[in-house]
């Protein structure tokens, strides 16, 4: 769905190539864009990609059952019905063991 930058009213599909507003006029190409442009307008946004290995989640001090390292990545997860309270997994930095805590 796309929707005009003048009105910002919704276009309406006049053929299978082009689209056009019905308050003011605007017409637009809807043919397929080639892989060149669609790469130019994703160069337009900045990726962050994170390091190989390396958990881009929130840590937390807690001690491994396995290793005994005090540092753990963490995350929840609603594993059970919508009025259960979410589960909460633990991986350790160093062993990468997961676990989780039943909230």
């Amino acid at each position: 769905m796309k929707f005009c930058p003048k009105c910002e009213v919704r276009l309406k599909k006049s053929n299978n190539t082009s689209a056009i507003c019905p308050k003011c006029g605007y017409s637009e190409s809807t043919a397929k864009k080639n892989k060149k442009e669609t790469k130019e307008e994703l160069s337009k946004f900045n990726i962050i990609e994170g390091d190989e290995g390396k958990e881009t989640l929130s840590t937390i001090k807690i001690d491994c059952e396995k290793c005994g390292n005090n540092e753990a990545v963490w995350w929840m997860l609603q594993t059970r019905s919508a009025d259960e309270p979410t589960t909460q997994f633990y991986r350790c930095t160093k062993c990468r063991h997961t676990w989780r805590n039943y909230a």
